[in-house]
């Protein structure tokens, strides 16, 4: 069965201004994002691309411009089930502004118990990724054989729903994953089982450097150092 390449996002205006994009139009790459986009190229030249897949949020699409730039015998493939979570009526707020929220709690410890009012609940939103993974690896090993690679660019907390399930991990567990902006995450697929090959990777070690407080907590998680980064956080400076 074919391996998988998830790519989440470039860095967006709405990571780096502390707030909970979800479905929200209009949310862009912001410079730095930008620039993680025109580096993706360089990163994956050395793979025999299949295809690749996005999910129809413009951030998701923006990060893959250049790569497609690159590879013009690529064409890009839409898939709504990757896309971001449904946050419902959280989508848009600042994530300082939701942590004092009863669910948040629930979302950081519980998240297969956690459903969004007016949105989805994070049990659906890992079903659906999942089912269109499984999906996605049937019709790219019929079309392209079994060791075929391709590209799936979605979001945070949807990459790190996949991560768990190709550990075999409760989706309880799913908020001890980190996927930063335009990091790279490799899941190969057997018959018997998924073997995760890369996990998280931006080709760089400077983000694991102890960071300061940041001055304004809306700029991070939103909430205690300890909490998961909801919607999967800005990464790096």
């Amino acid at each position: 069965m074919p391996t998988l390449i998830l790519v989440r996002h470039g860095r967006s205006t709405a990571n780096t201004s502390g707030v909970l994009a979800g479905r929200t139009p209009g949310v862009a790459l912001d410079e730095r994002g930008t620039e993680q986009a025109a580096a993706l190229p360089g990163r994956l030249a050395a793979l025999p691309l299949a295809a690749v897949v996005s999910s129809p949020l413009q951030r998701c699409r923006e990060t893959l411009r250049p790569l497609l730039a690159a590879r013009p015998e690529l064409t890009l493939h839409t898939e709504e089930r990757i896309s971001e979570c449904d946050y419902g009526d959280w989508s848009g707020r600042k994530l300082a502004e939701l942590t004092d929220e009863p669910l948040m709690k629930v979302v950081q410890q519980h998240p297969s118990a956690a459903a969004f009012p007016g949105g989805e609940s994070m049990r659906a939103m890992q079903a659906r990724a999942v089912d269109a993974v499984r999906d996605w690896n049937a019709r790219i090993e019929e079309e392209h054989g079994e060791n075929a690679v391709y590209v799936m660019c979605s979001h945070g907390d949807i990459i790190k729903s996949l991560v768990a399930d190709a550990l075999g991990m409760h989706l309880d567990l799913f908020q001890r994953v980190q996927a930063d902006p335009c990091s790279v995450t490799a899941i190969r697929y057997t018959r018997l089982r998924p073997f995760l090959l890369r996990l998280g990777d931006t080709g760089e070690l400077a983000s694991l450097a102890p960071r300061e407080p940041a001055p304004d907590a809306s700029a991070g998680t939103g909430g205690d150092e300890e909490d998961a980064a909801v919607g999967g956080g800005a990464g790096a400076p």
